[in-house]
């Protein structure tokens, strides 16, 4: 789960970035462990006819059967366990029965859990079906990819603004568009940590990267616009301009051989 940038005071509440030692690591790998069997299991819901409400009843209960707690459900107020976005909805879309599934929808599924303390946070996009069209399938090829070209980059030695500049340069190469009010965050103890990781930047600029800071990258791109309405929910963002969106999220930890994945099976 993303919060916006622009809400200062929410990011202002973190004013240091705690670095984790190994066995700090380990937990949050058990916590994004979790949400990544959820993420592979939700796949098989991405079908024509399923529902987005399939998928929060099969999460829910597939946490609480590895011993986690649902991270996003109460908090700052969000009322379900995922975040469903189809199509022009970026981020923070409910997972609610009457949002049926239709051949060529685009559906990312944000989930979160906490277990023994420590988070775990990801996201994956899928298609429904078949794509109805070459750009929707190079939307969602090149936001992994650049997913992976910011992790690359997540190095000890390295900056922030590195991970930033080598996403948006993955995604504006291909003509897209990384949004821009929401960006990604530290996790551990807490859903989301200093620093704050934008998906946009300068090369060499930002916060000195060390081994044993655990971060959530996640870039969120749209095919037209990178601009943003939040829905009458105050919750789901969508694109201005009615453009296709995707989102990818892995957890990493910087060590000191590289950046090492925590959120996958």
């Amino acid at each position: 789960m993303k919060w916006p940038k622009r809400f200062s005071g929410f990011w202002g509440m973190f004013d240091m970035v705690r670095l984790k030692s190994p066995e700090e690591i380990g937990k949050i790998e058990v916590a994004a462990k979790i949400v990544a069997e959820v993420l592979f299991t939700l796949s098989e819901y991405a079908s024509v006819g399923a529902t987005a409400y399939d998928m929060e009843r099969v999460a829910t209960e597939l946490i609480a059967k590895k011993g986690g707690t649902p991270a996003f459900k109460g908090y700052g107020g969000y009322p379900y366990t995922l975040c469903v976005s189809v199509n022009e909805e970026v981020i923070h879309g409910f997972p609610l029965k009457e949002k049926v599934f239709e051949a060529g929808d685009i559906v990312s599924i944000d989930c979160g859990v906490v277990k023994d303390g420590y988070y775990g946070d990801a996201a994956k996009t899928f298609v429904v079906g078949e794509f109805l069209n070459e750009k929707d399938r190079l939307l969602l090829l090149k936001t992994e990819e650049s997913l992976y070209e910011g992790i690359r980059m997540a190095m000890a030695g390295n900056r922030l603004g590195d991970i930033g500049n080598a996403v948006q340069t993955c995604v504006e190469s291909a003509g897209f568009s990384v949004i821009r009010d929401y960006v990604g965050h530290g996790v551990g103890t807490s859903l989301h940590e200093d620093p704050q990781v934008a998906n946009y930047g300068r090369k060499g600029s930002g916060m000195l990267l060390r081994v044993g800071m655990t971060l959530a990258i996640e870039p969120m791109v749209a095919s037209g616009h990178y601009d943003v309405e939040l829905l009458e929910d105050g919750w789901t963002a969508v694109t201005a301009d009615g453009s296709r969106a995707a989102h990818f999220e892995h957890d990493i930890a910087i060590m000191e051989d590289g950046p090492r994945i925590l959120s996958r099976l």
